[in-house]
């Protein structure tokens, strides 16, 4: 199995929990020979979730190439990162953040956390996505979230496994609650992984709000193991990665499989169900009331430079929003995106609408 810089650790916590003490610093540079008298205006901070890249090495990339100096502060997952962005409304913990995704990126419109920035530098893929999600800043110019990354979460399986076992792989949502696959599957809590809130929004997508529980009910009926995390699922539960591993189906990403190729990158031991696939975006943006927002647009529009945006696939296992910017060779046969309308997807704003009350149905119905 390849190994990766980043370990393939991508899940994100939903939980709500309180701001408590001071964020990690991470890393922080300076370009001092471009410093004006005024250092405290060369200074911006960006806060980011803990699956980003190396902060150190990116804050000395950013400061170079926008001649401030740029820390980077981790704020736990995800999940905790949004609800932190919230809770300082008006007196923003960084200047700049990175690692919102489509689950929340309502939350932080709705609640005027973010300031909107110029869409003409989007690249085209960027500005598609920013434009609907808020189609009127985009018409006037300006847009509150800036896209970075793409992908999808999907049911992953460990092809090897199922042809020892001379088992047929399941293709479908329908087929994971297939009696000849009791007992196979892996599972996230929604509640408290934004991976398994993708998952269940894929469910809601694609059966509806009234049928969704049912659907869950079915899988916990056929053996389906509901974890907390997306590393105690992939890790140690899944089959592919983990010999020791008793279930050869996970929730996971569409990139998975090229994280389990061998090591000329001709095979892969894992595949990701594309018919079971939610897409994910994560944002970027500048925080209302921070300290230096013109800091803050530069490392946002950093974070689409050529130069990050080639670091993306490889350090998060994810997509660059930019088009244009070359891929790993093994990803076009192993990390496949879903085709166009072959995700079950919803809109950020009706996620943000339904999102508690989906937890709490879904918790009541499988016992979360």
């Amino acid at each position: 199995m390849r190994t990766s810089a980043r370990s393939h650790t991508r899940s994100f916590a939903l939980l709500a929990l309180p701001l408590a003490g001071a964020l990690a610093l991470t890393g922080c540079t300076g370009a001092d020979d471009t410093k004006p008298e005024d250092a405290d205006s060369q200074k911006v901070s960006i806060v980011v979730h803990d699956s980003f890249v190396d902060g150190e090495a990116f804050a000395k990339q950013a400061s170079a190439a926008t001649g401030y100096d740029v820390e980077v502060m981790t704020a736990g997952d995800g999940g905790e990162l949004a609800n932190k962005l919230v809770l300082t409304k008006g007196a923003p913990i960084a200047d700049a953040f990175f690692g919102i995704d489509n689950t929340f990126a309502s939350r932080l419109i709705d609640n005027d956390v973010v300031d909107p920035v110029p869409a003409d530098k989007l690249p085209e893929r960027a500005l598609k996505i920013a434009t609907e999600l808020d189609p009127a800043g985009a018409e006037a110019g300006n847009v509150p979230l800036v896209p970075v990354d793409i992908g999808a979460t999907c049911v992953n399986i460990d092809t090897a496994w199922f042809a020892e076992q001379g088992i047929a792989e399941p293709a479908t949502f329908e087929d994971l609650a297939d009696p000849k696959y009791k007992d196979l599957a892996v599972l996230l809590d929604p509640t408290a992984s934004s991976t398994g809130a993708s998952f269940m929004i894929a469910t809601i997508a694609a059966f509806g709000e009234d049928g969704f529980t049912d659907y869950w009910k079915s899988l916990e009926t056929n053996g389906a193991r509901i974890v907390q995390g997306w590393t105690e699922a992939y890790n140690t539960e899944f089959t592919g990665v983990n010999e020791a591993g008793t279930r050869p189906i996970v929730v996971s990403y569409s990139t998975s499989p090229a994280f389990t190729v061998n090591d000329d990158e001709t095979a892969s031991n894992t595949r990701a169900l594309l018919d079971t696939c939610s897409s994910q975006t994560e944002y970027a943006g500048v925080l209302a009331g921070s300290a230096n927002p013109e800091g803050a647009q530069a490392v946002v529009e950093y974070l689409l430079s050529e130069e990050f945006q080639t670091e993306v696939a490889d350090q998060m296992y994810m997509y660059p929003v930019d088009e244009a910017v070359e891929l790993p060779a093994s990803w076009a046969s192993f990390a496949p995106l879903p085709a166009d309308g072959q995700s079950h997807d919803l809109s950020s704003a009706e996620i943000q609408a339904g999102l508690d009350g989906w937890l709490r149905t879904l918790g009541d119905a499988v016992g979360l």
